[in-house]
């Protein structure tokens, strides 16, 4: 268990790991990890478990502003990002990182109990690749953070239980369905659906975790695949797509 009874004070600066500053030095395949928390008892825990496994722990932040500095001046393999913290929490920090650099990979964990299912959705929705509880067995964190990095999620039996029922609760149509061969990929194909919805550029980049300007690039590449001019017309040919996929006969689709 990673959580035991908060001793000690919080400190009130960053903290940088003792191998840290020698970095550059460390064999490429050293995983390297930025730990947030804002209780010193669960950072030393976590600190300790990850170096005794060969992880370098590279830096400490006490809340989600820290998070974010730190990893976007370090660029570690992995975030281990607690859910709860001041200033600004463990989510919106996750999104922060994630907005500004696509492929950072934050493992997000939470004290607050088995309630939790909503917490660990809106984590993985803002690009978390994982959501675990710190009641999780501690020997065990090492080695989910190199599946992490390896390409794995890493979720609970619970959560995997939430996602499926969530998935099996999604209203059937159009909406979220995409043709096994199109010449959109699946990002666009998201894309799609919030248009579809009628969102803006700024609330697809919100909600997607990425910049308005890539949006826009997915905008125009799906013009350009689908053959139309405009938004309304790119969602009536994915319309008939979809409709094309259930056995309806194919719309003309631009090469």
């Amino acid at each position: 268990m990673i959580y035991g009874d908060r001793t000690g004070k919080n400190e009130g600066d960053a903290m940088v790991g003792d191998e840290g500053i020698n970095s550059k030095g460390t064999a490429p395949e050293t995983l390297r990890a930025v730990i947030a928390d804002d209780d010193p008892f669960a950072r030393r825990v976590i600190k300790d478990v990850l170096q005794d496994a060969g992880v370098l722990v590279i830096a400490e932040a006490r809340n989600g502003r820290q998070a974010i500095e730190l990893t976007l001046y370090y660029k570690p393999d992995v975030v281990v990002m607690d859910v709860v913290m001041p200033e600004l929490d463990g989510i919106s920090a996750t999104r922060q990182i994630r907005k500004a650099i696509p492929e950072q990979l934050v493992i997000v964990l939470t004290g607050a109990g088995d309630d939790d299912d909503e917490l660990g959705l809106q984590a993985l929705r803002v690009g978390a690749s994982g959501f675990l509880s710190k009641d999780l067995e501690i020997g065990a964190l090492p080695r989910t953070l190199e599946g992490v990095r390896a390409g794995e999620a890493a979720v609970s039996r619970k959560m995997v239980r939430t996602l499926i029922d969530r998935l099996r609760a999604t209203p059937t149509g159009s909406t979220g369905m995409r043709p096994v061969k199109s010449p959109l990929t699946a990002r666009e194909w998201e894309v799609i659906d919030m248009l579809k919805a009628a969102k803006s550029t700024e609330r697809i980049a919100d909600e997607l975790v990425l910049s308005t300007e890539t949006v826009r690039s997915h905008v125009k590449n799906i013009h350009r695949k689908l053959g139309v001019r405009t938004r309304e017309e790119a969602v009536l040919a994915a319309d008939r797509m979809r409709g094309a996929s259930a056995g309806e006969e194919p719309p003309d689709v631009a090469g």
